[in-house]
This record gives structure tokens, sequence and C-alpha cells, in this order.
């Protein structure tokens, strides 16, 4: 197999790299101190924005732009390596239109919005004049389990009434969030995976309320604030369905399946950072009469932080080809694959970096903190490590021999 970039691909990767060089990382000590007292996006980012736009960096995530939609179309394997470069810091992907939860719910509205509804609420995320989260979990019901969804979506005449709570809502609590995409229960007495429908849902409609914003591990994620949500019997036309009645699950596993390659690809370019960290510090610092870097337990960590890093890249380069080659349902195991080896492999990496930095590696002076909580939210959020080790499982072959008859085994007495 040929691993190397293609031209196209590697032309978009110096660019985004020599634009976020120039532009972006020079502004990160004035974003964190932007964020150390107020919540709303920093006065640079709009210019940002404008300038990675002028320069056709712009939704790169989105294979499936069409039309007058504006964006650089890009496969998901030519993405990964410019998500690797954004996942460098927690707040880039914005200044290119490709933060999570947006670019998932673009591909939703993609894939099963109406031509009424992208004119009212894609074409706005796609320009980034607008912002959107997805309701799915809840607090009264393992969510791990995504036919538990318990929020009730009931039709009366030309509408849904939706009475229910959701929380760790990725994006909910951000000031520019308009709508959401919310996922609940329109037939109990359907088969199990055909009880769901998903909705839009405009934040400002009457009943919709913002319980309060969430933290995770202490950390704040200022790019997609956290919120916990309340449904009092909230009305939405009916024509704001996404997707036809009992297509919940449709719509969910068509945003996905491109969320979690996306979480994973930032991680990888995450973790390079967290080694590249590690390196400087343990070449700065002495301790006991030796620099850091000389001790054999820091060049041991370092070294199994590359290995690591290198097969989850691998992984991941695979997964988005598949993805690129047999689309959402054709990758499900190579996507399961990578959220569960990523994720670990992060908070393993994040550990070493915190262990190498020391109490500094605990504090806001550095990623790492917020590296090793968000490595550890990922085995959690879109879907739990258990959930898809045992889809793994299910995909492994049955065995056509027995131990009795195998052709592998040495003859053993009956």
């Amino acid at each position: 197999m040929d691993f190397d970039l293609s031209p196209w691909a590697e032309q978009w990767r110096n660019k985004l790299q020599t634009f976020f060089d120039a532009e972006v990382l020079p502004r990160h000590r004035a974003w964190v101190e932007h964020f150390a007292d107020r919540s709303e996006a920093p006065p640079f980012m709009g210019d940002l924005q404008q300038k990675a736009r002028a320069a056709g960096l712009w939704n790169l995530g989105l294979p499936e732009l069409a039309g007058d939609e504006p964006g650089t179309r890009l496969s998901n394997l030519d993405y990964a390596p410019l998500a690797e470069i954004m996942g460098r810091l927690f707040w880039a992907p914005e200044v290119f239109n490709c933060q999570a939860p947006d670019v998932p719910n673009m591909i939703a509205l993609q894939n099963c919005a109406t031509p009424e509804q992208k004119a009212r609420w894609l074409r706005p995320l796609l320009d980034a004049k607008t912002r959107s989260a997805f309701g799915m979990t809840e607090p009264d019901v393992a969510s791990s389990d995504a036919t538990n969804i318990a929020t009730k979506m009931v039709r009366d005449g030309d509408d849904y009434v939706l009475n229910g709570r959701k929380w760790f809502i990725t994006g909910a609590a951000h000031p520019n969030c308009t709508f959401l995409i919310v996922m609940g229960v329109t037939d109990a007495d359907a088969d199990r995976t055909r009880q769901h429908s998903c909705i839009i849902v405009p934040m400002q409609t009457p009943g919709v309320r913002l319980v309060r914003r969430l933290r995770w591990m202490g950390c704040e994620d200022h790019t997609a604030p956290i919120g916990e949500l309340a449904f009092d019997n909230v009305r939405v036309p009916a024509s704001n369905l996404l997707g036809e009645e009992g297509e919940g699950f449709k719509v969910a596993q068509v945003r996905l399946g491109p969320a979690r390659i996306h979480h994973c690809m930032r991680s990888i370019g995450l973790c390079e950072l967290l080694i590249e960290l590690m390196m400087v510090r343990a070449f700065e610092r002495s301790a006991f009469g030796r620099t850091v870097i000389q001790y054999d337990t820091v060049q041991r960590w370092i070294a199994e932080s590359r290995v690591e890093l290198e097969q989850a890249r691998l992984l991941a380069y695979r997964c988005a080809w598949r993805l690129d080659q047999t689309g959402h349902h054709g990758a499900w195991r190579d996507v399961s694959l990578i959220k569960v080896a990523v994720p670990t492999m992060l908070q393993r990496i994040a550990d070493r970096a915190l262990q190498v930095f020391g109490a500094m590696g605990g504090s806001d002076d550095t990623p790492i903190h917020q590296a090793l909580a968000w490595g550890r939210l990922l085995r959690i959020g879109d879907g739990p490590d258990e959930v898809h080790l045992r889809q793994i499982f299910r995909m492994e072959p049955t065995p056509a021999w027995s131990i009795a008859n195998s052709p592998y085994l040495a003859a053993h007495p009956a």
C-alpha cells in the first residue's frame, strides 16, 4: 500500500500549515487570556475566519459539498492530515468552520434535510453565521444504549410537542447556538430501532430552557460549551422533522461516523503536540544531576508514545479511506476500531506528558490536563468503549473449524 499523501492533499496540508503558523498559533496566548474571564468569542475570531475563507481554507471536512455551498471539497483521506494540524489547538477548527458539533450536523443536514430545511438551517452553518447542537444523551437513562432515549415527540396536528431532558449536549450553551437537532420517541410501539425520530428545534422556541452550563472534569469547552436542556411542551412544526418519522437512528448514524473520525484525527494532532512538549520539557529540565531526557524512563515514555501514535494514525487513515470508498455503512468496523484505539492512546500520552511536566502539566499554562480530560471524555462520548468493542466482536467471523479438527493444532488425546 502507498501511505504517502496525494499531491492534492500535500498541497492543502502545506497551505493550512502555513496559515496556522502565521495566523492562528500567534493568537493562542490571547485566546487563553480572553477566556479567563469571559465566555463570548474573542474579537479576532471573525477576522481569522474571513482570512481562512478568503484563502480557500473553509468547510474542509465536508466531502459532499454541492452546488454553491461554500467550502473546499476534500475527501476524508485528504482531510485527515489537515484535521491533525487543527487538532494541535482546541480552538483552531473554529477558524476554518471545521468544529464539532457543527460539521457532523452539516453532514446530517446535507444527507437528510429537505431543500427548504437546507436553505434555512444548513446554509447559515456553512457560512458560520450560526452555531448548532445535537440533542441525544439524557440524564435519566443509560444513553450508551441509544434505544433508551426517552424524550417524547407527540404529533399534534401540524406540530410535534416535545417533553424531556437532555444533557452533556455539546454546543448547546454557546451564545450563538440558534437550533438543535433533537432525537426523541415518536412511536413507542414500533420496532426498537424505529421508535425514534430527529427534529430541528430553534433554541428560541417557547419551552426550550438551558438548565445549566456543564464542565467536564473541571474543564470548560469554550469552542462548543456543553449544556443541559429541558423541553417543556415545546411545539415545533412537523415540517422540521429531519428525514421520515422513525428514521432517528438513520440520521444519528449519518452524523456519528464523521464525528467520530474527525475527533480521532484531531486527537492525533494533539498527541503530536504532547510528544513535542515532552521533548522540550525533558531537554530543558534537570534533576539529580542529569537532564530529564537522559533518564531511560522518560526516553521510553516518548518512544512508546511515538509507537502508539503511528499505529493510531495508520488506523485513522485507513478508516478515512474506507469511508471514501464505501460510505458510512461500509466503514463501521473501522470507525469503531479507531474510536477505541485513539482516545485510549490520547489518555496514555497525556498522562506521560503530565508526569514529565509535573505540577505545571495540571495547570492552565499547558493543554496537557485538558488533553487528558478530552481523551477520557472521548471514551464515553459518541458511544463508550464497551459499545464499540461489542460491535467489533460481532464483526469477527464465526470459526469454520473446531479445536478437535483444527489443521493448525497437533493431535491430542481424546
